[in-house]
């Protein structure tokens, strides 16, 4: 099914559903996060990631939105938890409650520069205490959580 939620929402309109999100994070050799800038309704800073398409895995999902949202070629190294007690309403009206797995991800291929341009303005590498908030509180939690695992050398 080519577009899981939009025939979802064709069914239920702006009613509360829940979806399931792949985020991955990765960090460079310096241990800075990766994070994107987006384009559109949702514009602001992210981790990398987005919606399961319908008969998708998580780790297959975090594969292909590392390629579309960065341009990077990533392979799962772990997983980093769920994060699923969020609840978001688009401008538009759409209201879920987004749970969504976090892995850790290295890369092995690929470009910046092939990032998806209309979901993706840019991405860029961050330290860890100098990076710009990003624009939903559990993007903030995964990162603050990667922070952590990082300080204390559990990563």
């Amino acid at each position: 099914m080519a577009d899981y939620i939009q025939m979802i929402r064709s069914k239920v309109g702006h009613e509360p559903v829940i979806l399931n999100t792949a985020a991955g994070i990765v960090l460079d050799e310096q241990n800075r996060i990766l994070l994107q800038e987006r384009n559109g309704e949702d514009s602001g800073w992210c981790v990398p990631g987005g919606y399961l398409e319908y008969g998708e895995g998580f780790k297959d999902a975090v594969i292909r939105e590392m390629k579309e949202d960065t341009g990077l070629d990533v392979a799962v190294v772990r997983s980093l938890g769920m994060f699923d007690k969020y609840f978001m309403e688009y401008p538009n009206g759409d209201k879920l409650q987004n749970c969504a797995q976090l892995f850790l991800v290295r890369v092995v291929g690929g470009s910046l520069d092939d990032a998806d341009r209309e979901e993706t303005k840019r991405c860029e590498y961050f330290e860890f205490n100098d990076r710009p908030v990003t624009f939903i509180q559990q993007n903030e939690d995964m990162v603050n959580y990667v922070a952590a695992l990082v300080a204390t050398h559990q990563l």
